[in-house]
């Protein structure tokens, strides 16, 4: 068999690699000394340990450095995420192995290489209780009014798969809350199952109340007119085809010209063309197909206008002590600043104490809890089991849904950085819950949920239908990827 060497000139671009690549570890280290004070400083646990360290990394364009990798046969580290100083090392270990230079350190054991992979299933156990023999990702379900009077309706969402069920308390009371989370503990006890409850409190969520429109209710076009109205019944005048009253009266009042509104998810978007006096008009520039109507109790979103507003609502303080009660987690909606975490933490305090400690769920829906997530994520750490929420509808509101999808990605790769669970919702299998038939789109959309711990469907007709095919399909997608890495199991149809 013929031997190989490297040249001079190989051996001397390997070299150079080598001191490219520590060169790159050194100032991580260096520079993570930093982001680990704002973190909080003492000790770091590992998980945040690491975020830092992937988040030095990621300041840094490495697109370069992962091709001459490549070339090598080495890691070009587009799969570091739970493992940043492990992959690192052993990278330089083999570059010292083929320059035959001595190793800066010794290389990582097994246990430590893959020690965030374990650190997350713990956090993603200890958040949402233990995963299905045939599958990695929970299936969390919004539990419709109905649940609260119907036990059989909980047992058809137990029995073909549902793991969390989530009680949204923007809607119903707290003796449906309980009724609710009665019928999933009974159904999960009959079937064996273990069954995790998350009450997700509503926040300041700023929706359209009262409507008044111009006779026949028009849809709304390009060019149109709404007028929103705050205190008191709203009223028509002067061009606007629609006038509202809104959930939060304080809004009208901070919104500016140029602002831009977004209506339903997205549905419609205007900008503010004239305010003050409690009103503002709002000029329609995109609406979808065939325009829109507007209703009383749809959603709206801002995402140029400062509110200022408190995540806690005093509905919410009150709302606490059912969740206290009935949760196994708690969804944080609106959640943008460190500083939102202490919030809660005082209020669930003031309301009461329990047993064991109540998940969290951070809703990630701004632009600012994109901002803040690593710092939302280390001052969450440690003080309860944690968690965070892709809120895809609000989100793609606020950010723009041209984002959406990169965005979506990014904070996943932070969230596995520092072991945090995250759960993939808003629209899965949507026309399969909401009419019985999935589109091609979002059969794709919801296999690339399978690299989050949990996925959410909405309430529809269909949910069983959707449960039973999302179980399905995240247990394939499990046999072909875990987070980032390919999974390399025999194909059969070729």
């Amino acid at each position: 068999m013929e031997s190989w060497t490297q040249t001079p000139a190989e051996q001397g671009e390997t070299g150079k690699l080598m001191d490219d690549v520590l060169a790159l570890r050194t100032g991580i280290v260096d520079e993570s000394a930093a982001l680990l004070e704002r973190f909080g400083g003492g000790a770091a646990s590992p998980s945040i340990a690491n975020l830092a360290h992937y988040l030095c990394l990621r300041h840094r364009d490495l697109r370069a450095m992962q091709r001459r990798l490549m070339w090598h046969g080495l890691s070009s580290f587009g799969r570091l995420e739970s493992r940043t100083l492990p992959t690192l090392d052993a990278v330089l270990w083999a570059l010292a192995a083929m320059t035959g230079r001595p190793p800066p350190a010794p290389p990582p054991d097994e246990a430590r290489f893959f020690a965030g992979e374990t650190r997350l299933a713990a956090a993603t156990d200890a958040l949402f209780g233990p995963a299905p023999a045939h599958r990695r990702s929970r299936i969390m379900v919004t539990l419709p009014t109905p649940a609260a009077d119907d036990r059989g309706f909980v047992d058809d969402l137990v029995r073909c798969g549902m793991d969390v069920a989530r009680i949204n308390c923007a809607h119903d009371d707290p003796a449906a809350w309980r009724a609710m989370a009665a019928n999933v503990r009974a159904a999960g006890a009959a079937l064996g199952r273990p069954m995790a409850v998350l009450m997700d409190i509503a926040g300041p969520k700023i929706r359209t109340e009262e409507v008044a429109a111009a006779d026949g209710r028009p849809r709304l076009g390009v060019g149109d007119a709404l007028r929103l109205c705050a205190g008191g019944a709203p009223r028509l005048c002067g061009e606007a085809s629609y006038a509202a009253s809104v959930s939060l009266d304080e809004m009208v009042n901070r919104l500016t010209v140029g602002d831009r509104l977004l209506y339903d998810d997205g549905k419609l978007e205007g900008v503010v063309e004239s305010c003050g006096g409690g009103e503002a008009l709002i000029r329609v520039r995109r609406v979808k197909t065939g325009g829109v109507r507007i209703k009383p109790q749809k959603g709206l979103n801002l995402p140029d206008t400062a509110l200022g507003l408190s995540p806690l609502t005093s509905k919410d303080h009150q709302d606490l002590i059912t969740v206290i009660e009935c949760a196994d987690l708690i969804g944080y909606s609106f959640v943008s600043r460190p500083d939102d975490i202490d919030l809660l933490e005082e209020a669930l305090s003031a309301a009461g104490a329990r047993q064991r400690p109540l998940g969290l769920v951070a809703k990630v829906e701004r632009p600012e809890a994109i901002r803040n997530l690593p710092d939302l994520i280390a001052r969450a750490s440690g003080r309860r089991p944690l968690g965070v929420m892709i809120a895809r509808g609000d989100l793609a509101a606020e950010i723009g849904f041209e984002r959406l999808a990169e965005m979506q990605e990014e904070i996943l790769w932070v969230c596995e950085a520092a072991a945090v669970p995250v759960i993939w919702a808003t629209q899965v299998l949507e026309n399969l819950v909401r009419q019985g038939t999935p589109s091609r789109a979002e059969m794709t959309d919801a296999a690339m949920a399978a690299r989050a711990e949990c996925v959410m469907l909405n309430k529809g007709p269909a949910v069983c239908q959707g449960i039973e095919v999302l179980d399905g399909l995240l247990a394939r997608m499990d046999k072909h990827i875990f987070k980032k890495t390919p999974t390399l199991r025999a194909l059969k149809s070729w």
